[in-house]
């Protein structure tokens, strides 16, 4: 993972994410967290997944693993996947859906290809990303919510089109429940429109995911794959080049340090050492119906 060098004003720095493959061509783009930048607002993880079309008969099999600290947020925009969990959860979910699992003291979670899409085979395309916890609510009950693509608040004119997946952002508020001050939207840009980075958030990034966007009235841009981080305060107008996609993410930061270990993450490193033990002797909930289950790395 590295980073490049901009000249363009109000941006603090452009993260590169490694890819990495995991096997049969499914890759993944990790951009949080990096050695240049660990969190963004309460954003600890971010991993953009495929895009991959699966043939008939192979598809995903995440085993289940275990949590502690963090809310892990689900966004596809392509594809479906079955989210099972140790509070009993079976879901679906598809493009423009909105999963959000609360892991508090601990939750354990799968995520695989149904059956029924498994034998026709398809494609998935999405974004995995994880919140830290405020320190008072770290320990809080694992819990799960769903939320449908009609749920989710839009807005959209002049060639820009924002769902607003997390929190508060330019007169909109999704639904979902957060825990602390927390902003995540998709937009979607065609070729020539415009998008104004309000100052709303104190921590702001954006991922392009896909297309090309430049900076109105200052020379540069970010390419497909970049996660662009911008300093506090700073207003700037994005305007894509030939169409683009972009992902939206930050919020308030977290005044304590975050420990992260695997899929753990506290605030207490005496805490991730206790999970890492938990896990390694299976004290965890199960995910009922799968007795399959990811090893502690060692």
């Amino acid at each position: 993972m590295t980073q490049r060098t901009t000249d363009i004003d109000g941006v603090d720095m452009v993260v590169l994410p490694a890819v990495r493959d995991l096997g049969d061509g499914f890759n993944v783009r990790r951009a949080l967290p990096s050695i240049h930048r660990r969190m963004v607002g309460p954003f600890i993880f971010f991993d953009q997944m495929g895009p991959t079309a699966f043939h008939g008969g192979d598809g995903l099999d995440v085993r289940p693993h275990p949590h502690i600290g963090l809310a892990t947020i689900t966004y596809l925009l392509e594809g479906e996947i079955l989210h099972r969990d140790s509070v009993g959860s079976v879901q679906a979910i598809r493009p423009g859906e909105v999963n959000w699992m609360t892991a508090g003291s601990g939750i354990v979670h799968s995520e695989r290809t149904s059956p029924d899409v498994r034998a026709s085979g398809g494609p998935l395309f999405g974004l995995q990303t994880w919140v830290a916890l405020p320190v008072a609510d770290e320990e809080t009950a694992p819990s799960f919510v769903h939320h449908k693509a009609h749920e989710i608040p839009k807005t959209e004119g002049d060639g820009a089109a924002l769902s607003l997946i997390i929190g508060s952002l330019d007169g909109l508020k999704s639904p979902v429940k957060t825990f602390s001050d927390t902003v995540y939207a998709d937009i979607a840009l065609a070729d020539g429109a415009r998008y104004q980075l309000r100052v709303e958030h104190v921590e702001r990034a954006i991922y392009v995911v896909t297309g090309e966007v430049e900076v109105v009235d200052q020379n540069g841009g970010f390419a497909a794959g970049e996660f662009v981080i911008f300093k506090p305060g700073a207003e700037i107008v994005l305007r894509a080049k030939g169409g683009a996609r972009l992902m939206l993410v930050g919020g308030e930061p977290l005044p304590e340090k975050r420990n992260i270990y695997w899929n753990f993450v506290s605030s207490s490193a005496e805490r991730i050492a206790q999970a890492k033990d938990d896990w390694r002797h299976q004290r965890f909930a199960k995910v009922p119906d799968e007795s399959e289950f990811i090893p502690l790395p060692e």
